[in-house]
This record gives structure tokens, C-alpha cells and sequence, in this order.
């Protein structure tokens, strides 16, 4: 109710480690080197062209004094002019976007295999909207950035620098005089734009909390009727407003004071370099025209330094963006390997003595002293209370976390020692929440072996009881599922990841909760299809309902992270004052 506080950005510096971090963003430009060389060269000419049209303009002013001929010759170079800084301005812009379209390409292509390759601990220190915000926002920022900003910005500073050498050409005396005055007017321009721009942002910000008040109390009005909080709403949402005029206020007289500096001092500037100006040609120390070449030239100048601030500014946060995507290209991946399997697991499995916590939770000790011995093609169940560390032992046996002591082995060899994708290749779990993706039937059941053919998919589906279901659909196996499947049933869904797990044939199976969200009618066809895909296969079950683990060769019962008994249904049933017995009593009483 009270969320919508304010989250300030946290600002850019820039800094040598910073700086030296973002440029390697160009190693994903060294394909295309000789292109974006060509590029800037394309850009340099454009920029020398722009200084050049005051020199022409002031030469034509001059020459109306003398002939029409040249008048006209001077016309026609301008033409000229403008035919090539078109010319330089199309390459330019074509050769960037195409680099910067190919290296951005590589570079999403590169942050999203290392993202998909780091291991679960990397994960379970990020938030998932931060992730796809490196991908989305900050490549999106560098597109802008090497299309655009940075070309602007490198245009602009040859214009300052360039146009600040001609002026010295064209009378130094007056360039003298511009630069006794302009800078000084300049910072303090910029001083009052940074203010305002703050300004603005804040009032932004505040705006952005009052609609979040409007937002969450409509979103909760039946809380805030229940409560009778009418009042109490509507006093913190005229207390936000009532900021928000504060700071426009404050802001709008700065934008005032702005506004009266510009006309004072920038005019006023202005009119004394004419003046001075004026001065100088009365005494014959220049022309009309190089005064024309003059004014221009600083309009120029004038216009260059005001963007520079706004570019830089877009700079910095590239450069921000760039940092973080190296970050996540800096981070370990997990070692993958392609191709045929390399090693085959049998599915025997044995934890010794092992512990563990998350790296994140290193003082809750989540696993302690686990002690299991599963042999090959055995039905184990993994029962207790929410918490009690059972999808925590799955997890260790998937190893999505390799931080544990003790023993963890697969056919008698330490898991660390397997290769990461042929373990991982030859275990499925069929999770309590399914996740489909966007795609097809078929590509979703696929997805345990994407070579597979569609006479194995289908083979698969049956043996989930799911072809039936499927067939009724007007598209078959090609219908497509909606997001996470929502256009399937709780059922349908479990049925189809059973058939996924059944085409991936694995050597250990892991059912996580796989029925206990289902109605009677759907737990009966998924019961019967897992049962189906238990046979001959090392089976771990966790549950929280004990009717479908009656049947296990082993339960171990877990609670607060350790094993407390274990044995078949019948012995453990028969434990006085047994943890089992007592969750059995209580659910099947109830």
C-alpha cells in the first residue's frame, strides 16, 4: 500500500576503471573495424564541410561588392558544398547503423549465451527484470548511442574546435573579444540547465509517486473502504500534490530567470561582437563578409557547446550500461560440453554427511549430515514439512549449487567429476508448477530431445496419456500453447511435461509435488502416466501427500534440514510417536 517511494538513479561517474571496463565493448566492433574507420572519416568530412558554408557565405557577402560572376561562382561551390556533405552525411549514417545493427547483434547474442551458461547461484542473487534489462534497455541505449549520440557528439567537438581555429583566421582580435566574453556566459548557462533539468526531474518524480497513491489505492479500494481510510488517502495523496507545486514553482521561476538570462546575455553578446565588430571594419582591420563568416561561426560554436552537455550526458549512461553488461560477460559460466553423451550414469546415488547452505543464506544451514543411499532403478520418496531441505537435495543432485561439504556421488563418483551437461542430460524432474513455453505442443514436448521425430513425440504423448487430449484439438500436436500454457489445463500441462520427460528418457527421474495442485479426475491420469515413467529408472518423489508414496522402496522422512527416520510405508507407519506416522494420521484423518 505504501510502496512508490522514490528510487533515485544512482548517478554515472565516470572513472579510469569505469572507462577502461566499457571500451572493451569494442572488441564485438573489431569485425567490422574497417567500416566504422570509414564511418568516422565520413563523419570528420561532414563536420569540415559545415565550418566551411560560414567562410563561402561571408566570401558572397564580400564579393557583392565587386562582380556578379563571382557572386555566382560562389553559389555554385556552396551547391557543391552541400552536394558532398550530403553524400558524407548518407555514408556516414548508413556505415554506423550497419555496424552498430552487426556488433549489437553479437553483443546480444554473447550476453544472453554467458547469462544462460552462469550457474543457479548467479541467478539467486539477481532479479529477473534487472537481467532482461541489460538485453532490452542497456543494448538498446548503445544502439542510440553508437548510431547517433557519439557520432553527434565527435561532429560537435570538431565544430567547437575546428570553428574556434577559423575565428582566429578570420579576425583575431574579435576572436579575442568573443572569448573575454561567450565562456563566462556559457557556465553560467549550464549551471542554470543543470539546476532546471533537477528540477524538472524531481517534479517527474513526484508525479510518478502521486499516481502511484491513485494506482494502489484504486487497485486496493475494497481495503480502503474496509477501513474507512477515505480520508486518510485523499490527505496523502493533496500532500504529494501539494509538493509537486512546490517544486514547479521553484522550477518555473528558475526557468524564468533562464529565459531573461538568455535574451540578456546571449543577445547582449552577440550585439557587442557586432559592435566590436563594426569597430573593426570602420577601421579597415576586417570585412563585412568576415564579420558575416564570424557571426556564423559562433552561432555555430554557440549551438555545438549547448548540445555537448545533453550528449555527454547520454554518453555517461552508455557508458554506465556498457559496464554492466561486462559484468555479466566477466561472471564464470558453468562448463558445458556439446555433442554425443561422453558418460553414461547408471543411477545409483549416495549422499555422505553432506550440509549446505545457500550462498546467499550462509548462516542458515539448510542441509545437515545427509546420509542417502539410493540404488540403481529404486523408488525413493523425500517427505516433510514445507522447508524441511527435500527440492533442496534435487537441487544438489542437479547441481544448480556445488557449495556443499560431505559426499555427493553418482555410480560411486563424485558428482563434481561427472561432466555438467551429461549429468544434467540424463536427469528430468516434472515439477508441481509446469513451465511451457510459448510455442507448440510439439515443440514443447520436444524440448526433452529437440532432434526427436514426430513419431516419438507422439509415442511419448501416449505413454503420458496426453495424444488424447491433444487429437481433440483442432491443430493437433502444432496448437499452440499461449504463454507458460496458459491455454491448457493444470492436467494437461503436467502431462505434457511427463511426455517431455519421457522422450528425454533419463536414467533418475525427479517428481517434485508433480500431482499435489490437480484435481481427482487429472491426478489419476498423471498418476498412471508417472508411473509409466518410473519404470526402470532411479525415481526421487517428494511429497506432502503420503498416498502417492505408499508404493516407494524408501522414504526418508526430512525435518529442519535432516533425515530423522526412514524405512517403507509399513515400518515407518508402525514408528510410536513417528514424524510419518503423525503426517499420515493427520492426512488421511483429515
Amino acid at each position: 500500500m505504501f510502496g512508490g517511494r522514490n528510487k533515485k538513479r544512482e548517478k554515472i561517474k565516470l572513472s579510469k576503471g569505469s572507462l577502461k571496463k566499457a571500451l572493451r565493448i569494442f572488441q564485438f566492433i573489431k569485425p567490422y573495424k574497417s567500416m566504422y574507420l570509414l564511418g568516422l572519416l565520413f563523419l570528420i568530412l561532414s563536420s569540415f564541410a559545415s565550418l566551411v558554408f560560414p567562410m563561402f557565405i561571408g566570401e558572397m557577402v564580400d564579393a557583392s561588392k565587386s562582380s556578379m560572376d563571382r557572386i555566382n561562382e560562389i553559389a555554385l561551390y556552396l551547391f557543391g558544398l552541400f552536394t558532398l556533405q550530403a553524400v558524407f552525411s548518407y555514408f556516414r549514417i548508413v556505415l554506423f547503423v550497419q555496424v552498430t545493427e552487426k556488433f549489437l547483434a553479437k553483443l546480444r547474442q554473447a550476453t544472453y549465451e554467458r547469462l544462460i551458461r552462469l550457474p543457479m547461484t548467479f541467478f539467486g542473487q539477481r532479479r529477473v527484470g534487472e537481467l532482461n534489462s541489460r538485453i532490452a534497455s542497456d543494448i538498446s541505449l548503445l544502439q542510440e548511442t553508437f548510431t547517433t549520440t557519439s557520432a553527434e557528439f565527435l561532429r560537435q567537438i570538431i565544430i567547437v574546435l575546428g570553428g574556434t581555429i577559423l575565428l582566429g583566421f578570420t579576425s583575431i582580435k574579435l576572436a579575442a573579444f568573443m572569448l573575454s566574453i561567450f565562456p563566462v556566459i556559457i557556465v553560467v548557462a549550464v549551471v542554470i540547465g543543470r539546476k532546471l533539468r533537477a528540477y524538472s526531474k524531481t517534479v517527474q518524480e513526484h508525479i510518478a509517486d502521486s499516481n502511484t497513491i491513485v494506482e494502489e489505492t484504486l487497485q486496493g479500494i475494497s481495503n480502503v473502504k474496509a477501513f474507512a481510510n477515505e480520508i486518510f488517502e485523499s490527505l496523502r495523496y493533496q500532500k504529494k500534490t501539494e509538493e509537486i507545486v512546490i517544486y514547479a514553482i521553484k522550477g518555473g521561476k528558475l526557468r524564468a530567470t533562464f529565459a531573461s538570462f538568455i535574451i540578456l546575455g546571449i543577445f547582449g553578446a552577440i550585439a557587442a561582437v557586432i559592435w566590436y565588430g563594426a569597430r573593426l571594419i570602420h577601421q579597415g582591420d576586417m570585412s563585412m563578409g568576415d564579420l558575416t563568416s564570424f557571426l556564423m561561426l559562433t552561432i555555430f560554436i554557440g549551438a555545438s557547446i549547448g548540445s555537448i552537455a545533453d550528449l555527454y550526458a547520454q554518453i555517461q549512461k552508455a557508458i554506465g550500461a556498457t559496464e554492466k553488461l561486462m559484468e555479466i560477460l566477466d561472471e564464470t559460466p558453468e562448463e558445458h560440453t556439446e555433442g554425443e553423451l561422453k558418460h553414461h550414469i547408471q543411477g545409483s546415488i549416495e549422499f555422505k554427511n553432506l550440509c549446505f547452505h545457500y550462498p546467499n543464506r550462509v548462516d542458515v544451514e539448510v542441509l545437515k549430515d545427509i546420509n542417502l543411499n539410493i540404488r540403481k532403478g529404486q523408488q525413493v520418496a523425500l517427505v516433510g514439512a514445507s522447508g524441511a531441505g527435500k527440492s533442496t537435495i534435487t537441487q544438489l543432485l542437479m547441481r544448480f549449487y556445488q557449495n556443499h561439504t560431505g559426499e555427493l556421488q553418482i555410480d560411486g563418483k563424485d558428482i563434481t567429476q561427472l561432466p555438467l551437461t551429461d549429468l544434467r542430460k540424463q536427469i528430468a524432474i516434472v515439477p508441481q508448477d509446469i513451465l511451457l513455453f510459448g510455442g507448440s505442443i510439439k515443440e514443447n514436448i520436444a524440448y526433452g530431445k529437440p532432434e526427436a521425430s514426430e513419431e516419438e513425440i507422439q509415442k511419448a504423448a501416449e505413454q503420458a496419456n496426453a495424444h488424447e487430449f491433444i487429437s481433440e484439438f483442432p491443430e493437433a500436436y502444432d496448437t499452440l500453447v499461449g504463454d507458460r500454457g496458459i491455454q491448457l489445463s493444470g492436467g494437461q500441462r503436467q502431462r505434457i511435461a511427463i511426455a517431455r520427460a519421457l522422450l528425454k528418457n533419463p536414467k533418475i527421474l525427479i517428481l517434485d509435488e508433480a500431482t499435489s495442485a490437480l484435481d481427482s479426475e487429472s491426478e489419476q491420469l498423471v498418476q498412471e502416466a508417472l508411473d509409466k515413467l518410473m519404470v526402470g529408472r532411479t525415481s526421487l518423489v517428494i511429497a506432502h501427500r503420503l498416498a502417492t508414496v505408499r508404493k516407494a522402496d524408501h522414504i526418508f522422512v526430512l525435518e529442519k534440514g535432516q533425515i530423522v527416520e526412514s524405512g517403507t510405508h509399513e515400518e515407518l507407519s508402525n514408528l510410536e510417536q513417528g514424524t510419518y506416522k503423525k503426517l499420515s494420521e493427520l492426512q488421511f484423518q483429515g
